[in-house]
């Protein structure tokens, strides 16, 4: 019934591919999960350090951003649940994939909620995801920031993650940069195709991808 909804919806313009709902929708109804993996030097260069995050004082690469419950086309937030929230000692123990405990928080209030799931369930599966997932080395490596092609970095994980297809990882930039790695799950954690409006790769041929310090 949603998506019979939605594809109305955009058929008259008034939604469009990339538009999340309004706010607070029943919690557990959603399609997939996008995993998605920030460049840590990316975030801090362009938002991070102007907050004087201490993630940026660390030398972490590929972070957790976030689990994200999804529709087909666009995505749930701020979803009404009866789930509790965690304590500052839960998500403190997010931190060392997460960059701080405070990205714990919010991603648990913006899409945790979304997954009808209890908040210690959440980032546990939260958790589990972000393990399946290898991180090529490769990039931890790199001595000197460097200009590649966007497609360079999906390859890299494709290459890391034989489970997974092209339709089913992309990969972003923001202000010319390597931004994110979003990965598309089922809800049980298994590889599955993105949703179309997910699934449209950064085409960048210089995007400037910055070493770890």
């Amino acid at each position: 019934m949603r998506q019979r909804i939605v594809s109305a919806l955009m058929g008259l313009g008034l939604l469009t591919a990339t538009a999340g709902f309004a706010d607070g929708e029943r919690a557990g109804d959603f399609d997939y999960y996008v995993l998605s993996l920030s460049w840590s030097p990316t975030w801090c260069a362009l938002e991070g350090e102007a907050r004087n995050s201490p993630q940026c004082d660390q030398e972490f690469g590929w972070v957790l951003h976030g689990l994200w419950p999804q529709y087909e086309r666009g995505w749930p937030s701020y979803c009404n649940t009866t789930a509790h929230d965690p304590s500052k000692r839960e998500t403190a123990t997010m931190a060392d994939i997460m960059g701080t405990s405070g990205a714990a928080w919010y991603q648990w209030k913006k899409h945790g909620r979304c997954s009808g799931l209890s908040s210690q369930d959440f980032l546990a599966l939260s958790r589990e995801a972000y393990n399946r997932i290898t991180r090529p080395e490769v990039f931890r490596k790199l001595k000197d920031d460097v200009k590649l092609p966007a497609s360079v970095i999906e390859d890299a994980f494709l290459k890391d993650n034989p489970a997974f297809e092209p339709n089913e990882i992309t990969v972003t930039c923001k202000a010319s940069r390597i931004q994110e790695v979003r990965i598309c799950l089922t809800r049980d954690l298994e590889p599955r195709k993105c949703g179309a409006d997910v699934i449209r790769d950064c085409t960048l041929d210089d995007a400037l991808f910055e070493a770890i310090d």
